[in-house]
């Protein structure tokens, strides 16, 4: 036993540390995130990754600097390191700032379309995003094909000119505000025996002839997640990202900036914040105390191996096995401080309220199911996990 363990591979990288530099920028966010507080700019929330959608706040961080960051100059960005952009992120996400317009073009979509996109693809859109002007959903999922994304059903066929795309893609956050997204499909059929074969990335308008957009609302009504319907949509032949029939490969590497991040761990961050406040000076007890140090332990164990991932993508990797592990043990994370709030505060959640501990707890609550699901549920990152240490 003891042997098998020691040829398992290491389920991180070796840790990263934070450039001397990085004190300085903290320094500078924390101010203008206080200064946006003070000003009454927005209010704090949890899972604004998702849910906090403010794109005069986006186009603010985009003039001082923090979005575009890793990318090139030539292409409109600030060609930092994305250890300088994991500092701006997190303390972002601290602070429970308003940052879903950008958030998903930052994170994959600007370095996915520097690893595989053409120099057109990238004139066209990566100014754009490192200004703060233009937004991207995530076309990944589909109805019966979610976290299995080799099963997707949307289908392109070859026309004059590009491809004629149908089917239909779900839980795209923020689709109905985007400009565009990648959209895994089907541009052939499979080999025998390898079902990852045969699928493509497409940039897909979703403002374009022949895409239909359709709210989901949550319990509550808010509108942060769409249907997207393509029916015979013409997508160019300039359009298609990377090579036809290397999807599979390009989108994994995608996920692996989707699912290791701090967002991944920092969702329910201010609802963490709110709880010790709530408890300072309060008699704990001992379990209390256990509770609330077991949080605070697990939150610095977490945000060491998300900057483990951050080097290791800084180095040109992909750290597909790495991310998983981030993703599945920090959105248990994420809940397991609901359940914290709840037990050890005895102020219930208001969906109502402006601010404040009750709105905090609420919109925590409401998103919580789907922490564990978005970016692959943990059930299908424990089998890639298992797949990458050799176990099945």
């Amino acid at each position: 036993m003891t042997q098998t363990l020691s040829r398992l591979p290491a389920l991180t990288p070796p840790a990263a540390e934070l450039p001397a530099r990085a004190e300085a920028l903290r320094a500078e966010v924390r101010e203008f995130l206080s200064d946006e507080r003070a000003a009454g700019a927005w209010t704090p929330r949890s899972d604004v990754w998702l849910s906090g959608w403010d794109e005069d706040f986006t186009r603010r961080l985009a003039a001082r600097g923090w979005l575009g960051m890793t990318i090139p100059t030539e292409y409109g960005g600030h060609g930092a390191s994305p250890l300088d952009r994991y500092v701006v992120t997190e303390e972002l996400l601290a602070a429970g700032a308003p940052v879903a317009a950008h958030w998903v073009a930052d994170r994959q979509i600007g370095p996915s379309l520097l690893r595989h996109g053409t120099e057109a693809q990238r004139r066209k859109y990566l100014p754009g995003i490192a200004a703060g002007e233009v937004y991207f959903g995530i076309g990944m999922s589909e109805p019966d094909s979610g976290s299995d994304l080799a099963s997707v059903r949307s289908r392109a066929t070859k026309v004059d000119g590009g491809w004629s795309l149908s089917g239909t893609k779900v839980w795209t956050s923020g689709g109905h505000h985007a400009h565009a997204f990648f959209a895994l499909v089907r541009t052939s059929p499979p080999e025998e025996g390898k079902r990852h074969s045969g699928l493509s990335q497409l940039i897909v308008d979703l403002r374009a002839d022949g895409v239909t957009i359709r709210p989901i609302p949550l319990l509550t009504g808010a509108h942060h997640f769409n249907e997207v319907v393509f029916d015979d949509a013409f997508v160019p032949d300039d359009m298609v990202l990377g090579e036809v029939g290397s999807g599979w490969g390009q989108v994994t590497g995608e996920l692996a900036f989707e699912r290791s991040g701090p967002e991944r761990f920092l969702s329910t961050f201010p609802l963490l914040a709110a709880l010790v406040g709530e408890l300072s000076g309060a008699d704990l007890g001992p379990a209390g105390r256990r509770e609330l140090g077991s949080l605070v332990a697990r939150l610095w164990a977490l945000r060491r191996m998300s900057l483990a991932v951050a080097g290791s993508l800084a180095s040109g990797q992909a750290p597909e096995l790495a991310a998983a592990v981030v993703k599945d043990l920090g959105t248990r994370f994420e809940n397991e401080i609901i359940d914290a709030a709840r037990l050890l505060v005895s102020v219930p959640p208001d969906p109502g309220a402006e601010g404040g501990y009750a709105r905090l707890l609420a919109d925590a609550v409401l998103h919580a199911p789907g922490f564990t699901l978005r970016g692959g549920t943990n059930e299908v990152l424990r089998g890639i996990v298992a797949r990458g240490l050799g176990l099945r």
